[in-house]
């Protein structure tokens, strides 16, 4: 005996279902799972069976008994799992760890392949074989199952996981109050061509040493086009803190090559660092991130950067040396974000 997991394609008319199920009977199939799931041109019926006859006749078997695309591949008895348990079980562990949503899909599934993709790629020649299951504006999720074609009831099934792992962030503000230690209040919005005399401001006032720490290199001024290119959203989102008319902070969430990875940086005044800001401005951009569809942001900085240290660790993150001497790197999975200390 052999187990087996057979799809075929069948009209939607009455008895078809009943038709299959014989056909697998006078084979010696012992059915063991069933799933029905509409499609395109018909309905998917798929089973698991426990069966000794070869997979070409079954094939052949349902084939005769009016199955279109007719698939057989092998089974195992850990498919034999309760399907609404299994699915409850992958819903648990994506609550707890939704940095692993790919992972978890490819479970959900049984794919092959599972990685982070930019987006869609629209194709002429769709490969019913692949899935593209978007997250977010810039983000989705490719899957593959080389021997069964993904169904239209498959791709319901993973978008409602995704929705489960990405809950619906409330919209942003334009500009949000932060009180600081001290009860010092600063205001807090997307940067925008018109901070550009500000931002220039802020870079005069701050020493060379926190500028060296945030850009890696003293920059004693801001070029324009690094400036442009913070603006652009398609590249990135930042934020500025403000207080009495100055830009006191810049910080800023930027998209990276990586599929679902994205990086931050911070420069605050040299006066207004210590006092909880930079820690502020992190969670934000987390959120940020988590909304976009990002499941984890990375931090590179230099080894003597302890406040950027320190702001890392409030997050519960440590940063580990990298290949290049000096420098560090730290990765905040956007699912395990600490929540800011109260009183």
């Amino acid at each position: 005996m052999a187990f087996l997991r057979i799809r075929t394609t069948v009209d939607e008319r009455p008895g078809r279902l009943a038709s299959l199920a014989a056909a697998l009977a006078a084979k010696g199939g012992n059915i063991l799972g069933l799933s029905v799931q509409p499609d395109t041109d018909g309905t998917v019926d798929e089973f698991v069976a426990d069966i000794p006859a070869s997979a070409d006749t079954v094939r052949a078997a349902l084939e005769a008994a009016g199955g279109r695309r007719v698939q057989v591949v092998s089974a195992t008895a850990h498919e034999l799992t309760d399907e609404p348990t299994r699915v409850l079980l992958l819903a648990a562990r994506l609550r707890a760890t939704p940095w692993r949503l790919p992972e978890i899909l490819a479970e959900l599934l049984r794919a092959d392949d599972a990685r982070w993709a930019y987006g869609t790629e629209p194709s002429d020649l769709p490969d019913p074989t692949l899935l593209t299951v978007p997250v977010a504006p810039r983000r989705a999720i490719r899957l593959r199952r080389r021997e069964l074609p993904f169904t239209l009831t498959e791709a319901a099934r993973a978008a409602a996981l995704v929705r489960l792992a990405q809950p619906p962030g409330e919209v942003t503000p334009a500009a949000r109050s932060v009180m600081l230690a001290g009860e010092v209040e600063v205001q807090v919005r997307p940067l925008t061509p018109l901070y550009r005399e500000a931002v220039r401001d802020l870079h005069d006032r701050c020493s060379p040493a926190t500028r060296r720490l945030r850009y890696l290199t003293s920059m004693p001024a801001l070029p324009p086009r690094v400036f442009d290119r913070l603006c652009d959203r398609a590249r990135g989102h930042t934020l500025v803190a403000g207080h009495d008319g100055q830009v006191v902070a810049l910080a800023g969430l930027v998209f990276t090559a990586d599929p679902g990875i994205a990086e931050m940086a911070f420069l605050v005044e040299d006066r207004w660092q210590g006092r909880g800001l930079g820690g502020e401005l992190a969670r934000m951009l987390l959120n940020e991130a988590r909304d976009l569809g990002f499941v984890e942001v990375k931090a590179t900085l230099l080894a003597d950067n302890t406040r950027m240290r320190r702001l890392l660790a409030s997050l519960g993150v440590t940063p580990v040396p990298t290949e290049d001497p000096g420098m560090l790197e730290a990765r905040v999975p956007v699912g395990t974000l600490v929540p800011a200390p109260r009183g």
